[in-house]
């Protein structure tokens, strides 16, 4: 069973950067698509950046475009998430996801793995 771990979060000033890592196991990873997700307080799951299975093709939400970049190494087994100009509505605790295919990435009941989960925390 692949399993993934998210790291890098933390508290930042707005306007500061972190990027976030989600490590997968697994040998079947490196063919998935995978996404991030964030949830706040009070608020459902939302997508935030998705990749598919090579790198070739990426996603990001509206609000975080030109911010945040998501990227992968297949190599070694990672998938990235690096955000700029962090404001205080990113506030959220993160997801990495993970799924076969890349058709609606952006629902996350589309997802069968997921990690833990990390807290990023922006400062106004």
């Amino acid at each position: 069973q692949e399993q993934l771990i998210e790291y890098g979060g933390g508290l930042v000033q707005a306007g500061g950067s972190l990027r976030l890592s989600c490590a997968a196991s697994g040998r079947t990873s490196s063919t998935r698509a995978m996404a991030w997700f964030r949830q706040a307080p009070g608020k459902e799951r939302e997508f935030v950046a998705g990749i598919n299975w090579n790198g070739s093709i990426q996603w990001h939400k509206d609000s975080v475009k030109g911010r945040f970049t998501i990227s992968r190494d297949n190599d070694k087994n990672t998938v990235y998430l690096q955000m700029n100009g962090l404001k205080p509505e990113d506030t959220a605790i993160y997801y990495c996801g993970s799924r076969y295919g890349s058709n609606r990435i952006e629902d996350s009941s589309t997802y069968d793995i997921w990690g833990q989960g990390t807290q990023v925390t922006v400062s106004s």
